[in-house]
């Protein structure tokens, strides 16, 4: 598969950063209030420091794009306020939340032992919760997604762990996982920054924090 086409403009995508669920290790899946912790501030305070250095010698322009969960728009506004944009510009949207977990969502994952089936390697759900997505599913809606932007300037982007990665692999072209029937890129640790142009992505910053809890 080939790459996205972004009429040569930048996308920065990131995770949010840590929250009161990833510490607790708890699913969060779509869940609208998990509040980042003081290390999940710090990774996004990082993050906007970097891509301020990023884009030193530019003037930014740029649009800011997030989920609509809470988590993902308190990473958003600790990075516009480093580039110098007015977060109150910034677009959310509904379609770039976490997998959707279903019943399981707001579980313990000890509580799941024996019943939720983890990857291990790539760190990705097996089990498909009660309820909830697969990756096929959450491909379509990013999808939708990207057929709705019309790339007309650089911008930033806050979604999550599993999310993120399903949107990457869909901007790079990459060819659908051969057990779990979508493109999903590998993960990054919490804190972690990229961009992606015209389906090529490099890393802008590679964060500190944890992978994916999955």
């Amino acid at each position: 598969m080939s790459g996205i086409d972004t009429n040569g403009k930048r996308l920065f995508i990131a995770r949010h950063g840590e929250t009161i669920f990833n510490l607790a290790g708890r699913i969060q899946g779509e869940h609208v209030h998990t509040p980042l912790t003081r290390t999940g501030f710090a990774q996004a305070d990082e993050m906007g420091r970097v891509l301020a250095l990023h884009l030193e010698t530019e003037e930014p322009i740029l649009d800011l794009v997030a989920s609509d969960t809470d988590r993902a728009l308190q990473t958003l506004s600790l990075i516009a306020e480093h580039v110098g944009l007015d977060w109150h510009q910034a677009r959310s949207d509904p379609r770039l939340r976490e997998i959707d977990m279903g019943e399981w969502g707001g579980a313990w994952y000890s509580d799941l032992a024996g019943k939720l089936e983890i990857d291990e390697t790539e760190r990705l759900f097996v089990t498909v919760a009660p309820g909830g997505e697969d990756y096929r599913a959450i491909a379509k809606r990013l999808e939708h997604w990207i057929a709705d932007q019309d790339f007309a300037r650089d911008a930033v982007v806050i979604s999550h762990g599993m999310t993120s990665r399903v949107l990457r692999g869909l901007l790079t072209g990459m060819d659908p996982h051969p057990r779990f029937g979508a493109p999903i890129a590998e993960g990054l640790p919490q804190g972690s920054i990229v961009q992606i142009c015209d389906g090529v992505e490099e890393i802008v910053h590679l964060g500190g924090g944890e992978g994916e809890k999955a």
